[in-house]
């Protein structure tokens, strides 16, 4: 199944201050998401969840400091609960892998180039004709970064979004 959703992704914005008051946050943001799901047994399958890379407005205190891209794929193992019918809830978890790339901060800040975390996954697909549905997922994904200042480690800026689609998916 190839699945092509839009994607609204709000931000959790949770800190772990090193430095007491630093409130770090960035922004939520709507955008196109893709998906190919491979089904490995009749309830069973595996989906790869891609995007292009997303910029996002950093701030400080509520004060915008600059922006940060980061290209954040998850790969979830799904279970399928109702496999063949009209409407068919699934459950999944997984892992995403972002990539903080592209980080336009003042000078001496900096982020972490990457971050590993779990992500889990509720949804459904409801056929709408004959191999196309109509999708509807969420998602929470653990994604966090440090943001250091002259090396030294000012938070943790732990993102950690909820993930709400809708879609469009062709099963082949």
């Amino acid at each position: 199944m190839v699945r092509v959703r839009a994607l609204n992704m709000q931000v959790d914005n949770g800190n772990s201050p090193a430095v007491t008051g630093a409130k770090v946050e960035i922004n939520d943001k709507t955008f196109p998401e893709i998906d190919i799901a491979y089904n490995f047994t009749r309830n069973v399958s595996a989906e790869l969840v891609l995007t292009y890379p997303q910029k996002h407005d950093v701030s400080l205190q509520g004060t915008n400091i600059g922006t940060i891209k980061h290209l954040p794929p998850a790969l979830l193992l799904q279970y399928q609960l109702l496999p063949g019918e009209k409407f068919n809830p699934y459950i999944g978890a997984g892992i995403n892998y972002t990539r903080f790339m592209s980080a336009k901060l003042p000078a001496g800040i900096t982020t972490d180039k990457s971050s590993v975390g779990f992500a889990v996954q509720l949804g459904a697909d409801i056929e709408i004709a004959k191999n196309v549905y109509l999708n509807l997922d969420y998602k929470r994904v653990n994604i966090e970064t440090d943001i250091k200042v002259a090396g030294a480690k000012l938070t943790t800026l732990k993102v950690d979004p909820n993930l709400i689609s809708v879609g469009i998916g062709w099963r082949f």
